[in-house]
């Protein structure tokens, strides 16, 4: 079965919700015009330092009077436009589906039972500019532009497959592969840290991927000199000092090298992983953000899920209050989304009632395997913001563990073998904050396996937080992806960008514990379980990355997980 593209079951109504939607832009747009013009980030202010000081409030003051005015005259066509468009919302699906012909799929060799999977998950806070703006970060089209690029840059990257020059050698060393069959090549997972990306792959982001030969690296003569990167893949907000840095790599380090003897290999990457397969995003709340990173996505991916949740005002029991926003979730899969489910939380609060924020569920078809279809479980959220609320968040876990198991229980069916179950997004709390000690002990925990975490408030020695200050995203320590890599990986640095703890009220924070590292707070999640899965799947950690390609253009850093999940030989038996 296929999702239909359209969020609308026929033209006229998605037609009717075009021309409202069209009425109401220009309004909308010059209303966060006028938030934007009176609200600048610290990288604009430090800008404006060299300007003569009378500009700016000129520029404040006039610009606010032509917005306010445009604003005023364009206010009648929005009324119209939303007498037009708020009532077909009640007809309109929480989602909407694009898809592109498939990229030819890569020849698997037969007789593996192994398969990996990679997830990424990232909090881009694409709300619209004015107020954007509130977080330090401006701009959002330009940074959904170049934050689709990147990624699409950073997961295209070509496998690297390393070839061992010895006595015993047995010729190339590359990851596992599968029976199982995937709808889009592999790029391998190996080594995607030191590799620098093809020329011009990051401009290629709109386009389907090429067909590229492996990369070989002789361990025992020099390493190939990574080229620089491409410049349309640069962070627009870098300055001139980043350009002396052009074409810098740190050397290739082994995984898990800052946290050895764990059983979880990471990194620190200043790229997303290569072969990614499911990307998760949160706060992908502006519309034209969203399809910008849809152009940029999709043809990699295929499948893109966006503009998930509803709008305006719902069933009574379903959302609470009316709903300026969407819920903020993106989903790209390189896999056929066969079923999709989204809820909104029903409990929501202060600014948050103000956006549909929800869980999203899917069910992908990863291909078929001795008849029958191979399949797996992928759900994404976001959950209730304000600080000393935890509480809420508690309730919207408990839904949001209801809502999966209904959701999985609704769709499976006796033919199929599912081979993972990942739920991932930003939960809005940590797992060091004394605040959020309710949270910590929830039992989704109990379910879910979460790679970093060694107890309730307890995190694993190598564990890093992804939640930045926000006053200081365009320092020179972590406004470029190499400056950000070599920040989180020193404490003494980390602990000046990362975000603290939150103590609870009237109490003083007494953090790290004595003899236990600085983490800060690490808000964003991928979790996944064995459970549910096929009797015969058994899931490893393969890799855990924290990515800081995107410094400067989001005030979180996104993660990423490997997973490995080996099949019995007989394990597609029914």
């Amino acid at each position: 079965m296929t999702l239909r593209e359209s969020p609308f079951s026929n033209g006229c109504a998605e037609g009717l919700h075009a021309v409202g939607w069209a009425l109401i832009l220009p309004c909308f747009w010059f209303l966060e015009k006028i938030l934007a013009v009176c609200n600048s980030t610290s990288l604009e202010r430090a800008q404006r330092a060299e300007q003569e000081c009378y500009l700016n409030p000129l520029r404040v003051f006039f610009g606010a009077i032509l917005f306010f005015t445009l604003f005023l005259l364009t206010a009648p066509l929005a009324l119209l436009g939303f007498l037009l468009w708020a009532p077909l919302q009640a007809a309109r699906r929480p989602f909407s589906y694009h898809q592109e012909a498939a990229v030819p799929q890569e020849e698997q060799p037969v007789g593996s039972s192994k398969v990996t999977f990679g997830f990424v998950t990232g909090n881009l806070c694409l709300l619209p500019d004015g107020l954007a703006r509130f977080n330090n970060l401006g701009h959002t089209q330009r940074r959904a532009t170049a934050i689709g690029k990147l990624i699409a840059h950073g997961v295209s990257r070509p496998r690297i497959r390393i070839f061992v020059d010895s006595p015993s050698s047995c010729g190339t060393l590359s990851p596992s592969s599968s029976l199982l069959p995937q709808p889009t090549p592999s790029y391998g997972a190996t080594g995607q840290q030191d590799q620098s990306p093809p020329e011009d792959r990051a401009d290629q982001a709109g386009r389907a991927p090429r067909t590229q030969g492996d990369v070989a690296i002789d361990l025992q003569g020099e390493d190939p000199e990574p080229s620089a990167p491409p410049a349309s893949a640069a962070n627009f907000n870098q300055n001139s000092n980043q350009q002396s840095r052009r074409g810098h790599r740190h050397p290739p380090r082994e995984l898990g090298a800052l946290g050895s003897g764990d059983d979880v290999p990471w990194e620190v990457s200043a790229l997303f992983p290569a072969n990614t397969d499911m990307v998760c995003l949160e706060e992908v709340f502006d519309k034209r953000a969203a399809q910008k990173l849809t152009a940029a996505l999709g043809p990699l991916f295929g499948h893109v899920l966006y503009d998930v949740g509803v709008y305006a005002c719902q069933v009574p029991g379903c959302c609470a209050g009316f709903k300026f926003f969407n819920s903020g979730l993106f989903l790209a899969s390189r896999y056929p989304v066969l079923e999709a489910q989204y809820h909104c939380f029903p409990n929501s609060k202060g600014e948050d009632a103000l956006a549909a924020k929800g869980l999203l569920a899917v069910k992908v078809l990863i291909g078929q395997n001795q008849e029958q279809n191979v399949v797996g479980y992928f759900s994404c959220t976001h959950l209730h913001a304000p600080e000393g609320e935890g509480a809420i968040r508690c309730i919207q876990l408990d839904m949001v563990t209801k809502w999966i198991a209904e959701f999985q229980a609704q769709t499976k069916q006796s033919n199929e073998t599912v081979v993972f179950d990942v739920l991932c997004g930003d939960f809005n709390f940590d797992n060091c904050s004394p605040d959020d000690v309710l949270e910590q002990k929830h039992g989704l925990f109990e379910d879910y396996r979460d790679p970093c975490r060694a107890g309730p408030g307890k995190e694993k020695q190598w564990v890093i937080g992804t939640l930045l200050n926000q006053p200081t995203l365009y320092d020179d320590e972590v406004k470029t992806p190499d400056n950000l890599q070599e920040t989180l990986e020193r404490e003494e640095l980390r602990k000046c960008y990362i975000a603290q703890p939150i103590p609870l009220a009237g109490c003083p924070l007494v953090y790290p514990e004595p003899g236990q590292p600085w983490v800060g707070r690490r808000i964003d999640y991928i979790l996944y379980r064995e459970s549910t899965l096929h009797k015969q799947c058994h899931t490893e950690v393969e890799e855990f990355t924290f990515v800081t390609q995107l410094a400067g253009l989001t005030d979180h850093i996104p993660v990423g997980l490997r997973l490995t999940v080996t099949l019995d030989s007989d394990g597609a038996d029914p």
